[in-house]
């Protein structure tokens, strides 16, 4: 069992040492830098304690978040909130979901898209998840903050261009086991979870699950449509494969679900 663990870690480190996705590492460090130094971090004192940090933290996402409600008839500095939202987090556990997906789903999609597609491809994504939110809520005065749009459109490109690569996942119905199944079982499961939250989700604070099927929508189709006629070891039907040959093993866990604003 020891020796088994230790293979399979090894062969972790080696993929992870063997790729190159700077663009990825660089939207986690930035998405964590604003989170400290925000309000919602706790950890900064200009924002103040107890009673004047929600105001702080309510003012904040007001600010860079995007609130339907003024999106569409505001200022035009609001037609930017979409883009700045994607780097403003509600809560740590928020922050460090959302990271998490980045890490492991991010890093082979910048690699197969290139460092310049892939940041385009991120923002745009992102902006058009949030945007198509705000378009179903269009009266709601709630923040929405969040990278999970673009996160979630990320998760479906990965499922176009690595359709067999295995994704190692902590189900909570089977206790929490780590299981591993090919990216065209987890990622749709996933999906259908969104579909299924999304249908019961309030208009009050919350997870914009919306946000996040529009992503995994447009990610996916952007990925068909860029590389669909593409077949093989480097196109849409290739087996994701690193180092030695083997298919590459990747883990992820459930999607957190943060009370609060509106957070995708």
């Amino acid at each position: 069992m020891i020796t088994t663990w230790s293979t399979a870690t090894g062969r972790t480190l080696r993929a992870l040492r063997g790729t190159s996705a700077p663009l990825t590492y660089a939207l986690i460090a930035v998405c964590s830098v604003i989170f400290v130094l925000g309000p919602a971090s706790g950890l900064t004192p200009a924002y103040g304690s107890e009673d004047a940090l929600p105001a702080a933290q309510r003012a904040y996402f007001r600010r860079w978040g995007v609130v339907p409600a003024e999106l569409f008839d505001g200022p035009f500095r609001e037609a930017l909130t979409p883009v700045t939202a994607l780097f403003v987090h509600g809560s740590w556990v928020h922050l460090l979901g959302n990271m998490l997906f980045l890490f492991v789903f991010g890093m082979m999609t910048e690699e197969r898209m290139g460092r310049v597609e892939f940041t385009l491809f991120y923002i745009g994504c992102g902006y058009l998840a949030l945007l198509g939110y705000a378009a179903a809520n269009a009266a709601s005065e709630q923040s929405l903050v969040g990278a999970s749009g673009a996160i979630s459109a990320v998760l479906g490109a990965f499922l176009y261009l690595f359709p067999r690569a295995r994704v190692t996942s902590l189900l909570p119905f089977l206790f929490f086991l780590p299981m591993r199944f090919p990216a065209w079982v987890v990622l749709p499961f996933w999906a259908a979870l969104q579909w299924l939250a999304a249908g019961h989700a309030g208009e009050g604070p919350g997870v914009a699950y919306l946000a996040h099927l529009v992503g995994f929508g447009v990610g996916f189709g952007y990925a068909w449509a860029r590389y669909g006629r593409r077949k093989g070891p480097t196109g849409g039907l290739g087996r994701a494969v690193v180092g030695d040959g083997r298919a590459t093993r990747v883990k992820s866990a459930p999607a957190p679900a943060p009370q609060g604003e509106n957070q995708s």
